[in-house]
């Protein structure tokens, strides 16, 4: 018998494609109607389901544990009638009550936190001073102090601490690796003894101590660019410059523009005789010594040694600040230009090693300091003499460029190449020489 259809219903791909179409309206209708009335809704009772959530926060592993304890042992006691698992029901959920009430109130506290000093070489001394005042009017109970420093934590309990009164207290912070060490937020903990509900609250900031890596001290570095408005007077003493220094008598072959005719005029109504008196000046440099570091660790044999390149860069670093030059750094993805001097080797706490070629390192130094004088560029044994080559041509051949290569283990040797030097180094202890001169190969 053949099945009558209503003429009116819709055929049959029209009902797949709606059947197929309706999950994707439910959707839509969920995003454009029920989730904005929800989220209202919420903002609504924000300040009720707020705290809950805080209080929620403040129970323990411990403490949940005892709240699902005391349901159970409710909800069997209410089935199976059984007195103890009432007794052990009620039993849970007041000692949770109890805990709960340890962990109420608002504690007045003035908390600082201290590094002296902040920034350290490896292996040098440092502290972290914690300072805990009570600034209520009444009594402060014996309180939990936790400081993270790095990976660990230190963890103190004060005494009971009377209005006005303070407690301190001192933790020594190891320094024998080159990095950053996060240092901080101290914490306050209020809880029951039983560590069912415990309440942290965060009062200062979190510090960075930074651990700079050995260094070295080196001779001066003169090299700079002559006659600069903006450059520093040096004690070389040069027939034409910008800093006037003294005058003395003319000799043949001295340049006559810089006769100083007054002068030599009255010298020689003085002393009945012509002479003639020239300017002398002490020259002006300015110098900007740029500093690559290469990170690449496939150009290092071990990581001992990647940490000897940065503590060459970091002495050049150093003596480049002591003798009042510009600085620029470019060491990885960390780079600044004209730091501050007590900030200049933050970068070599910060480094690590990242598969970054040296061509792209330097050429983000052209992107932060275009008017350097000297470039110094730190790298690793394996690196390519080609690679160096090609490194010339991307810096301007006013600039002098020294290459100090670090290699544990081999001699002091000094390479002349096409426009630039090269000297290797096994031990930091060689860098001094070796930038004076060390031994020609």
């Amino acid at each position: 018998m053949t099945a009558l259809m209503d003429p009116l219903a819709p055929p049959r791909a029209a009902r797949l494609r709606d059947a197929a179409r309706w999950p994707v309206g439910l959707v839509d209708w969920w995003l454009a109607t029920a989730w904005p009335w929800l989220k209202g809704v919420g903002q609504l009772a924000a300040p009720v389901w707020r705290p809950v959530v805080a209080v929620l926060r403040c129970v323990t592993a411990l403490g949940w544990t005892v709240l699902a304890i005391g349901l159970i042992s409710w909800l069997l006691a209410h089935f199976l009638g059984w007195r103890e698992l009432a007794v052990v029901a009620v039993a849970a959920l007041v000692f949770l009550a109890i805990g709960a009430l340890f962990s109420i109130g608002r504690m007045q506290l003035a908390v600082e936190l201290e590094l002296t000093p902040q920034r350290v070489t490896v292996g040098a001394p440092s502290m972290a001073r914690f300072e805990l005042t009570n600034t209520a009017r009444t009594p402060l109970l014996a309180l939990g102090v936790e400081m993270p420093v790095g990976l660990s934590a230190a963890r103190y309990t004060t005494p009971m601490l009377a209005p006005g009164a303070s407690y301190e207290d001192w933790v020594t912070i190891p320094t024998s690796h080159r990095g950053v060490v996060r240092v901080g937020p101290v914490l306050t903990q209020r809880g029951d003894p039983f560590g069912m509900v415990r309440r942290q609250v965060a009062w200062t900031p979190v510090t960075n101590l930074f651990i700079h890596p050995a260094i070295t001290a080196i001779d001066e570095m003169g090299t700079g660019l002559l006659r600069d408005l903006e450059g520093r007077t040096t004690q070389d003493v040069s027939a034409s410059d910008l800093a006037f220094h003294a005058l003395r008598e003319y000799i043949p072959g001295d340049d006559q523009r810089y006769i100083h005719w007054k002068s030599s005029a009255r010298i020689s109504a003085i002393s009945g005789e012509q002479k003639f008196l020239v300017r002398q000046f002490l020259d002006t440099r300015r110098s900007h010594v740029a500093i690559v570091t290469d990170v690449n660790p496939d150009v290092y044999h071990a990581e001992d040694e990647f940490e000897l390149a940065l503590s060459c860069a970091a002495s050049v670093a150093v003596r480049a600040i002591t003798d009042g030059m510009e600085l620029s750094v470019v060491c990885g993805s960390q780079k600044q230009t004209r730091p501050a001097p007590y900030a200049a080797l933050d970068v070599y706490s910060l480094a690590k090693a990242e598969p970054i070629p040296l061509p792209d390192a330097v050429r983000r130094l052209d992107d932060i300091s275009r008017d350097a004088s000297l470039m110094v560029l730190v790298t690793g044994p394996e690196v390519q003499f080609r690679e160096l080559q090609l490194i010339r041509t991307l810096v301007p051949m006013q600039v002098r460029m020294v290459v100090v290569s670090v290699e544990q283990g081999t001699s002091i040797t000094l390479r002349e190449t096409n426009g630039f030097a090269e000297v290797r180094v096994g031990r930091l202890a060689d860098l001094p020489r070796a930038l004076r001169g060390g031994v020609t190969a």
